[in-house]
């Protein structure tokens, strides 16, 4: 190979990674900026103006979230058929309880092994920070799955739109009278009640869009007009996200410099949950290294580590916002333009796997909860052990996708084994980087079942597409039998016998065609010679 080639080569590579290259640049030049500017000190305005363009970037990736989700749902949905959609959704959500199962299991084990938690870190956590965030130990696992449903199915899709449904527990003073004493006394008891919260009800626009779509595409011909209106939404969202995407750089470094500026005691947190951190990441890359992509392996016979290289720019994204939803207009668009997945499967599973699975997050809370009693030096037993792992599973499942959920989740998960709640704030100093990680683990988990499950559904995939051929093709038929040209006699049995000799009109057509054109799409032309005229006349 010549090396002109081999130059040219080396920069059409750039040119098609040039936008990863950078956004990972911004990366790297975010840590070390924001290392460099802790010494100097800076107060609270300057931080703010350093997040500012941080701010601005996650904000408009998260405008595109919600017509992103409608638009291809209702396109995704539309082009597949009820069973086919069923079939979809049933291995979509088994296939993510599966591998949050094993990311808990992986977590406990890791635990187990590298033993985080000790005595002397907590002593060292509870002198050293302050600990001002409450927390609330009345939350347990029935009203997730209770709020789960409230959410899936919304009394307004409007106002599913900016608010979700949720579970509180507020005080209230009761007056109980005895009929021994005579006395009343003020009783505080804790009654539960159902409220609203800002933040988009995704599961709830889900099912609504799943049901829509797959009723749009019931209705074949009549639906296809609105079917190809939320296709073409579906296309120019994703445009306007590759425009966006190129302000990654400034956004990345602008977010991560901000929060490394904005933690307290950061030498004090490392040293001491430093182990803790090792834990988690060190979960989070067995599991996307070696386990996820064995799955990939086993399941499709295809090259993992090339899919996993074409998520790179999403996996970056995913660890500067620390929130799946807000990369979901940028894993669409590697999904579909580098990874090659349907967008039939992609367009169905990512909105769902934003919402439901959190793989991730089961690591995160199973270590957390071996943390904090490791740290009390309180014993778990074989069948804890097991109900941390069915727990945090469940829970991760019943989490809404939001930054910093799974401490919320670990408080369910310690209330199932008896476990102290209030050690969750130590927690809170290093959430944000450990969130970073776990979120990268979800992401990537929505996009090797979007994989995986593209390739269970082949059967399926060809056989509507085959379908699909074969109605266009009878459909080609009838417009080409109404265009055929009108002819009489032994033409409409012969039509070779119109290359011989010319056809006769039809009785009763215009005599104007004559020495004309006929009628039809053939665009035969019919010369008909007239009799000469007799110019010699006889005198009388």
């Amino acid at each position: 190979m010549s090396p002109v080639r081999v130059t040219d080569m080396r920069w059409g590579w750039v040119r098609k990674n040039l936008l990863l290259m950078i956004t990972f640049s911004g990366v790297l030049f975010g840590v070390a900026l924001g290392l460099a500017l802790r010494a100097a000190g800076p107060d609270s305005t300057t931080i703010l103006l350093i997040s500012y363009p941080g701010e601005l970037f996650i904000r408009m990736l998260k405008l595109m979230i919600l017509p992103l989700i409608i638009a291809s749902l209702i396109a995704g949905s539309a082009s597949l058929n009820a069973r086919m959609n069923g079939r979809i959704v049933v291995r979509t959500v088994l296939y993510f309880m599966a591998t949050s199962l094993l990311n808990a299991f992986l977590g406990v084990m890791l635990a187990i092994a590298i033993h985080p938690g000790s005595p002397l870190a907590k002593q060292a956590l509870t002198q050293g920070l302050n600990n001002s965030v409450t927390t609330n130990s009345n939350i347990n696992i029935l009203d997730g799955f209770l709020d789960l449903g409230r959410n899936i199915f919304p009394d307004n899709i409007f106002q599913a739109s900016f608010q979700q449904v949720h579970t509180v527990y507020e005080e209230q003073t009761v007056i109980q009278h005895s009929n021994l004493t005579g006395i009343d006394t003020q009783i505080t008891e804790l009654v539960r009640s159902v409220k609203y919260r800002a933040g988009t009800n995704t599961l709830g626009i889900i099912a609504f869009c799943l049901v829509f779509g797959t009723l749009l595409g019931s209705l074949g011909k009549k639906g296809a007009v609105v079917a190809d209106f939320f296709s073409i939404i579906d296309t120019v969202i994703l445009k306007i996200v590759t425009g966006v995407m190129w302000l990654s750089p400034i956004g990345v470094a602008s977010v991560i410099m901000s929060k490394i500026l904005s933690v307290d005691n950061l030498g004090t947190v490392m040293s001491n949950l430093g182990l803790f951190i090792v834990t988690v990441v060190v979960g989070v890359f067995i599991y996307q290294w070696i386990i996820q992509n064995l799955l990939y392996f086993l399941f499709t016979h295809r090259n993992p580590f090339t899919f996993y290289f074409h998520l790179l720019e999403p996996w970056v994204t995913s660890f500067a916002t620390a929130s799946t939803a807000a990369t979901l207009p940028i894993t669409f668009r590697c999904m579909n333009d580098k990874c090659g997945v349907d967008p039939r499967i992609s367009r169905f599973v990512l909105p769902i796997g934003a919402t439901v699975n959190m793989d991730g997050t089961a690591l995160f809370v199973s270590v957390g909860t071996v943390f904090i009693a490791q740290m009390n030096e309180l014993p778990i037993s074989v069948g804890e052990y097991a109900t941390i792992i069915v727990t945090a599973t469940a829970a991760s499942v019943a989490s809404a996708s939001v930054p910093s959920a799974a401490l919320v989740l670990i408080l369910i998960v310690l209330t199932s084994v008896n476990l102290p709640a209030e050690d969750v704030s130590l927690l809170f100093a290093i959430d944000w980087l450990v969130d970073r990680f776990r979120t990268t683990n979800n992401m990537l988990g929505d996009c090797y079942t979007a994989a995986i499950v593209e390739h269970w559904s082949q059967g399926e995939l060809q056989a509507m597409d085959a379908e699909a051929n074969a109605e266009n093709y009878s459909n080609d038929v009838e417009k080409a039998a109404d265009l055929t040209p009108l002819v009489t006699r032994q033409h409409d049995a012969d039509p070779d016998s119109l290359l011989h000799e010319p056809p006769t009109l039809l009785k009763g057509a215009d005599s104007s065609m004559a020495n004309g054109k006929m009628l039809g799409s053939g665009e035969i032309h019919v010369e008909v010679e007239e009799a000469p005229k007799d110019t010699n006349t006889t005198k009388m």
